[in-house]
């Protein structure tokens, strides 16, 4: 291995700790939040307060830059598929530290996600070297890209308004849909801006073209309502599910994207084109069996009172006779019947 490739695994394997760890930061510091008000999931905002969740953005945020730094010095090739170190990072840690149980079948799901993941990317074609913001915007008004994102769009407005408030809460999908569906259109946006940001250091400025602002813009808007739906699936379902399958479905869409855009399958063989489909087929295997095997997360000391509704029970007075009453939550003085062969 040469000494640039070299650093480019070290920073992908640091970013990959970084990140995995992220995932668990911030679920302590959801947890905490929701001990002490409204729960992300159920539309609250008291996360933003509280400083763990903050340390996990923070921690995240270092990842990231680790990652796109990595890129600098290694291929894709090498980088990409060590994005799947996190999972298994944020699945060992949960375990320790969260104490969520990850099953057997659950840890066969996490391996068949991470085989299908780095199936997806090692036969990925190679992407178009591109100069300019505006050579991207071209790419981006074709009527292919147009009609996905239009797709992305009206599927997101589904899930958000009318999936969400009726499934959210049991579907891990749908949260995690949100992310992975606009998160394609973040990768194409942040690709536009870093080529602005690195012709500009070079002597050309990119600033003064429109298309960078817009890019800027479509950024913006999908990373905020990125963290959202992802705050809002690590509060409600377990961070060794939640890993695998946003990791999964978001390289999935970022592909696909992609794909639509740079017209990356033109040049490609059969074999490729037959190795992408089977990788996303066992993706979509392991995403099946993380989602049968999830376990419920515990209640939060917010959640565990529920009022009682009365009930009507019988019993047996001491004087032998039947009595019907009403209860409000509190036992009767019951006195019980044994049957005579409960002593043999």
């Amino acid at each position: 291995m040469s000494s640039s490739n070299l650093k480019g695994f070290i920073l992908a394997v640091v970013s990959s700790a970084f990140i995995g760890s992220s995932f668990i930061i911030k679920k302590k510091g959801l947890r905490r939040a929701g001990n002490n008000g409204t729960r992300a999931s159920s539309g609250g905002y008291g996360y933003l307060r509280e400083p763990l969740w903050w340390i996990g953005m923070v921690t995240m945020v270092v990842g990231e830059i680790a990652n796109f730094v990595a890129y600098i010095y290694a291929p894709a090739g090498l980088v990409t598929p060590l994005g799947a170190l996190s999972i298994i990072v944020s699945a060992v840690l949960a375990h320790f530290l969260l104490k969520e149980k990850l099953q057997k079948m659950g840890m066969l799901g996490c391996l068949l996600c991470i085989v299908g993941s780095v199936v997806i990317v090692l036969h990925a074609p190679e992407e178009q070297t591109l100069t300019s913001v505006q050579q991207i915007w071209d790419l981006a008004i074709q009527p292919a890209f147009l009609l996905y994102t239009a797709s992305v769009i009206a599927v997101t407005l589904v899930l958000i308004l009318y999936c969400s408030p009726r499934y959210g809460q049991t579907n891990i999908l749908i949260y995690i849909g949100i992310c992975s569906i606009i998160g394609s259109l973040t990768v194409m946006s942040i690709k536009a801006i870093g080529i602005a940001i690195k012709l500009t250091i070079e002597g050309t400025n990119q600033a003064v073209y429109f298309q960078t602002w817009i890019f800027a813009m479509v950024a913006v808007t999908c990373i905020i309502t990125q963290l959202n739906y992802l705050n809002m699936a690590l509060d409600t379902f377990n961070t060794a599910v939640v890993s695998p399958i946003y990791y999964a479905m978001f390289t999935s869409f970022t592909i696909l994207a992609s794909a639509i855009m740079f017209k990356d399958y033109s040049d490609q063989s059969a074999s490729s084109i037959a190795s992408e489909f089977c990788g996303f087929i066992t993706v979509l295997s392991g995403t099946a069996i993380l989602h049968s095997t999830r376990e419920p997360d515990p209640p939060l000391l917010t959640d565990l009172y529920t009022p009682l509704s009365p009930k009507v029970s019988w019993y047996i007075q001491s004087n032998g006779e039947w009595k019907q009453k009403d209860e409000d939550g509190s036992a009767p003085n019951f006195i019980t019947v044994l049957r005579p062969d409960y002593f043999k």
